[in-house]
């Protein structure tokens, strides 16, 4: 019988691959079956292990800043997947002007005749700045390819030519980190439900979220293409299992703080100033309005 040490050592080597540390091509079945299901992780647990690493990614924050490092990460995945929920657990507690989050619109007229990367390039990081890809130039391996936006040969040819761009990002000195988060059909059928019948979610349903939920297989012959082209040693795709999204997002950002050498900055104790005197100031008799106070 498997002792909690085994099951801990398979579910470790289910999330983190089998190729030297480069995770694998995610597939959500066999990961299901080579590991127990847990149970959710509740609010509370997961509120206080998210402060721990939001401390850590202020101190983060302040080494780029003061190191003048350039980190670029990219978020991928399918719809539902929980891109936006590591995203804004991510910046919630760090400063925008360092934290930049990126997630372009459709491409306009003239975009569409550049070279396919160059509407990314200029919202790659400069010294001092850590920028989130809320899906990145891997639109054309997944979505475009997919819904048949882009022919194939096109794709064929972006697949072919994005291992040597990234390898010119990271030889400027960028740390470029990409992640995909991976969830089940049946995550995405119940997130895409919370959509349609939570008023607080409508907005985040579109019409290509619909086909998406049609297409799964369509979207796993893609990323697995993507994979076999673009997963290379020196810019490896790392999966996030998304299934339990708490402990999905734990999962990615202490992952994503393992990847970046930072050292917590020196700071001098600061020490609140006294407030001036009141001198000659009176508070003005003036009818300000107020808003209404329902709570």
């Amino acid at each position: 019988m498997a002792t909690q040490k085994d099951k801990k050592k398979v579910k470790q080597q289910a999330k983190a691959g089998t190729r030297d540390g480069i995770p694998a091509a995610p597939d959500s079945q066999t990961t299901e079956a080579a590991v127990e299901p847990q149970a959710k992780m509740s609010r509370k647990e997961f509120e206080k292990e998210l402060e721990k690493l939001q401390i850590e990614l202020v101190k983060m924050q302040e080494w780029v800043k003061v190191s003048g490092a350039k980190v670029c990460v990219l978020f991928e995945g399918r719809d539902a997947a929980g891109k936006g929920g590591v995203i804004k657990r991510i910046t919630e507690r760090t400063s925008p002007r360092v934290f930049r989050l990126v997630a372009l619109p459709s491409p306009t007229e003239r975009e569409k005749s550049q070279m396919y990367v160059q509407r990314y390039i200029p919202h790659l990081p400069a010294a001092g700045e850590v920028v989130l890809f809320d899906r990145s130039w891997y639109n054309r391996a997944g979505v475009e390819r997919v819904m048949g936006f882009t022919p194939e040969a096109e794709v064929e040819k972006f697949l072919s030519w994005v291992p040597p761009v990234e390898k010119a990002i990271i030889g400027s000195g960028i740390i470029l980190v990409k992640y995909w988060l991976e969830e089940t059909m049946e995550d995405q059928t119940e997130r895409f439900e919370e959509r349609i019948n939570d008023y607080r979610k409508i907005w985040k349903l579109s019409p290509m979220d619909l086909e998406s939920h049609r297409r799964w297989y369509d979207y796993s012959r893609a990323r697995d293409a993507m994979f076999a082209a673009t997963d290379t040693p020196e810019s490896p795709w790392y999966v996030v299992d998304s299934h339990d999204q708490r402990r999905g997002r734990l999962n990615c950002i202490a992952h994503l703080l393992s990847l970046i050498p930072y050292e917590e900055v020196p700071r001098e104790k600061v020490k609140l100033p006294k407030r001036q005197p009141k001198g000659d100031y009176v508070e003005p008799d003036y009818p300000f309005r107020r808003i209404p106070e329902k709570y």
